[in-house]
């Protein structure tokens, strides 16, 4: 039997459940970014009514097909600028660098820069 060493070992950053999940909000940064056009935001759009209604259109196409293809269109179509932006973002978000959403703390501010003061309301002097 091979030990560790003799095998080789590919490690992944978190499979394929981790991808589609950076996929979807890499998409969902893009819907709501001014930068990307109205009409290229109509394409996921259009693939979310597809997959939820799919008795609309005719024919044997396959739902998951038509669900990557759009969504891989419309990352492909949006701004190159704009699809790195967001995505440098989420991969800080996901190394622990960033500022998450809903997040109070300022990661370029240390525990030491505490501002101490004292509250004075004028109303009652």
């Amino acid at each position: 039997m091979p030990t560790n060493k003799e095998r080789n070992i590919v490690q992944t950053k978190g499979g394929v459940f981790n991808e589609l999940s950076s996929y979807i909000k890499l998409i969902l940064r893009l819907m709501g970014d001014r930068r990307v056009p109205f009409y290229l935001k109509l394409i996921p759009i259009g693939s979310l009514v597809y997959f939820l209604f799919p008795d609309l259109f005719i024919g044997p196409i396959d739902d998951a097909l038509v669900v990557w293809l759009t969504t891989y269109l419309f990352i492909e179509l949006c701004p190159p600028d704009v699809v790195q932006e967001h995505r440098d973002a989420l991969s800080q978000i996901a190394s622990g660098q960033g500022k998450r959403a809903g997040s109070t703390q300022d990661p370029l501010k240390g525990e030491d820069d505490i501002i101490d003061a004292e509250f004075w309301d004028k109303s009652k002097s």
